[in-house]
């Protein structure tokens, strides 16, 4: 009787659980994510990824607004404001022809901009075909692609670009042109080798023996498993568009006048830069800020995306 009022007295609500209940062993704590948004998470973490992306997007709303900021159009000549330097009316300054530089810096930012994602993404449009289409069939089929893909790479970027430019009028077509020629190699080699991994895993052959055709394959199961190497190489390509257009037109074979890019406002500062040194320093720091910007980007979304670079 004495044991069983001392039972009483000690009952199962006196006492706490120290640990893990048996019951909550299997629970899943950690919400389900998906790569991206898994991707998102270590990406913030990275504070010169993100900085970067800030300034990057800033910039992009200058481009885009920028122009509109100012009662001047990127065109527009005044002979009485010739070489202005910065004040309130004109406050990046002025050039030979009197056109305002502020109009002038975002106008081309946007048409440099605009050039290098265009460019981009046709690099991308044509390399996934490519690649998809030369690792999924392999064979003869991958052996004649990849001989194409050998040519191309043989012969360089530079000459192909020049020679193109000099046949057609140059522009912004003609330069988006001449950099897709042979742009989409690099992504077309990347998607291909991820392709060869990835078509041989379990749930490729177990949609294979569901009846998935190739095209169900690629769109489903084998791009999303590649996004993030797309996603890394196209943040790389445009930075390298945006160079190669400005050394275009930096040495003539780009972008003409009145028309505005940074190559063109760099080389019109180049040639007044001892006595207006602010039209060379304004569109060099802006095109600096892009190019050192997105590879910092990329470098973060390289470590963020890539699941072998996890912590």
């Amino acid at each position: 009787m004495q044991d069983t009022k001392q039972q009483k007295k000690f009952s199962d609500d006196l006492f706490q659980v120290v640990g893990r209940r048996e019951e909550q062993s299997e629970k899943i704590n950690r919400p389900n994510l998906t790569g991206l948004q898994d991707g998102w998470l270590r990406l913030k973490k990275n504070k010169a990824a993100i900085g970067s992306l800030i300034i990057l997007l800033i910039l992009l709303v200058l481009a885009i607004i920028g122009p509109y900021l100012s009662s001047y159009s990127y065109e527009q000549t005044d002979y009485e404001k010739v070489f202005m330097e910065p004040n309130s009316e004109h406050w990046l300054g002025t050039d030979k022809f009197g056109r305002d530089q502020w109009t002038r810096l975002w106008e081309g930012t946007r048409i440099s901009l605009y050039i290098a994602v265009l460019a981009a993404l046709l690099d991308i449009l044509i390399g996934i075909t490519y690649g998809a289409i030369s690792g999924l069939k392999g064979g003869k089929v991958d052996n004649f692609m990849q001989r194409i893909i050998e040519i191309l790479v043989g012969v360089p970027n530079l000459i192909i670009i020049i020679l193109l430019i000099m046949i057609m009028k140059p522009g912004i077509l003609t330069i988006t042109l001449a950099m897709v020629i042979t742009g989409w190699v690099n992504m077309a080699r990347l998607v291909r080798g991820q392709i060869f991994k990835l078509k041989n895993q379990e749930y490729i052959l177990a949609s294979r023996a569901l009846g998935a055709k190739n095209r169900r394959i690629i769109t489903s199961h084998m791009l999303p498993n590649t996004l993030g190497i797309i996603i890394i190489n196209m943040m790389f390509t445009i930075p390298s568009a945006i160079f190669t257009e400005a050394f275009l037109s930096f040495i003539g074979l780009g972008l003409q006048e009145p028309l505005a890019s940074l190559g063109v406002l760099i080389n019109d500062g180049f040639r007044s830069m001892r006595n207006q040194f602010y039209l060379l320093a304004f569109p060099s720091i802006v095109i600096i800020g892009l190019m050192v910007c997105f590879n910092l980007l990329a470098d973060g979304l390289r470590d963020a995306l890539d699941p072998r670079l996890r912590k």
